[in-house]
């Protein structure tokens, strides 16, 4: 289509590489290819998300890796930014100079 996007991600491994590097190959492919990505761009991310843990988990139990990782990405589409992210990973957006609070992180004392 005639849509611009552009997106954006960063993994921080926990325990290793193997989770984040594997995010890294395939979270992008999985949002890419989501049925919903034209439509529904947010829910595009948060399936792919699941979708790339769920791949993850099943080669680290055949494989017997003990990685883990959080992540964050951002799709922008048009003039819309999406975010969306995992663990204590965060975005800080600056617009004019000031920051611009997005989301509030994955901490242990956060209900």
């Amino acid at each position: 289509d005639d849509v611009d996007r552009a997106y954006f991600a960063v993994f921080d491994g926990h325990g290793g590489v193997d989770a984040a590097n594997y995010s890294a190959t395939h979270l992008h492919v999985n949002v890419g290819l989501h049925k919903e990505i034209v439509k529904n761009p947010a829910e595009a991310l948060k399936c792919s998300f699941q979708k790339t843990d769920e791949m993850f988990l099943f080669k680290a139990k055949r494989e017997k890796l003990r990685s883990g990782t959080t992540g964050v990405s951002a799709l922008i589409v048009g003039n819309k930014l999406h975010i969306a992210w995992l663990g204590d990973s965060q975005v800080m957006l600056v617009q004019q100079g000031k920051a611009v609070t997005l989301m509030e992180p994955h901490k242990p004392e956060r209900e």
